[in-house]
Order: C-alpha cells, then structure tokens, then sequence
C-alpha cells in the first residue's frame, strides 16, 4: 500500500541480537550466585578462587582506566573453588561439555586431580561439578569416584553413563540454582558414619 507522496509501509525484519561473550560461563554463573546464597544466608563460605597472574604491562590513561594489556600465569591454579561447610574443608572444580556421551578428563588438569587427592587425603572434601549443557544435567562427582575411573579404565573419557551410575545429579533450582551442598551433605552422611 502506498501513502500519500507515494511513501510506502515498510515491515521492519527484526533481527535478534546474539552475544557470545561469556558461552560456557553459565555454570560458573550459576556456583557463583549458589555460593552468593549460601553467604548471605549463613549456610557456608565457599569463593572463586582468582587466577594468579603476574602483570607485566598496563597502560594508564587515568588512574581508574589502567589497563592490564599483558600477564602471564604464576603458578597453575589449583581448582575453581573452596572454603568451608560444617567445619569441613571443600574444595572443587567446575566444568562444562557441550559432549552428550562424555565428559574429556584432560579437562581436569593432572595437577588439579593431585590437588583434589591432597584435599581428600587430608580429610576435606574433594570433587568436580561436571554440566552436560546439551542434557541440560548437572553432576558432583566425588574425588573417590573420579580416582576409581581414572585407575580402572584406560579412556580418556568418561561417560555419562558413569556421572548416571557413580555421580549425584543436582537438580536445578531457583535458590540455590546449584544446591551442591545438599549433595555434599550426604556424603557427609557417609563420612560421618
């Protein structure tokens, strides 16, 4: 249809705007606002830890606008997260696949499994959380159950069928979205006894 002055009504596409900044962030996100949960109702302290760096250069335009342009690693960091739950020490690594069949062990580096051993054997509580994105699943594997695979089996992966078998499903919640110590409260039960 044309208007006056031969003006016509154009239907606008509207395109969606995709971000793909921060892909594969949404379990961290989601731990994050779980251990912000946990604070504030004074159910536990568990931080993500920082990444040790050591700055090599900034540029500073003002004092507030400095800017990191290059770092390099310290140290490899140990895992993502710890603190404490019940007087107990817990310590634990966080991961994503975007995988169906399987989660990749050489995910989990060979020092953080050797950090998750030394938490276990010193009487803290060791584990992965492991989110199948595609399944729209979210494991606690335990550091014992972890060990068992990677000492019985010579894969270098670890199938969901194992996280069904071996692991605890967290089930996703409003709050906590990630309620990790509901799972680690029954293997605390274990411990215990």
């Amino acid at each position: 249809m044309k208007y006056p002055l031969g003006v016509g009504l154009g239907i606008a596409k509207y395109k969606k705007n995709i971000i793909y900044a921060n892909r594969g962030m949404g379990l961290e996100e989601d731990i994050n606002a779980t251990n912000e949960y946990y604070r504030i109702n004074n159910k536990a302290i568990i931080y993500k830890k920082p990444t040790p760096i050591i700055v090599n250069r900034v540029d500073y335009k003002t004092r507030q606008d400095a800017v990191i342009t290059e770092a390099h690693y310290r140290i490899p960091s140990t895992t993502d997260y710890n603190g404490v739950y019940k007087g107990y020490y817990i310590d634990f690594e966080a991961k994503e696949t975007k995988n169906v069949k399987y989660f990749p062990i050489n995910n989990i580096h060979n020092h953080q499994i050797k950090h998750l051993e030394n938490i276990t054997n010193h009487g803290g509580i060791g584990f992965i959380i492991v989110r199948f994105t595609k399944l729209d699943e979210t494991y606690l594997l335990p550091y014992n159950k972890l060990e068992q695979f990677i000492n019985e089996n010579k894969r270098k992966t670890i199938p969901i069928a194992y996280f069904q078998t071996h692991a605890y499903k967290i089930k996703d919640k409003y709050n906590p979205r990630v309620d990790y110590l509901s799972i680690v409260d029954k293997i605390l039960e274990g411990l215990i006894k």
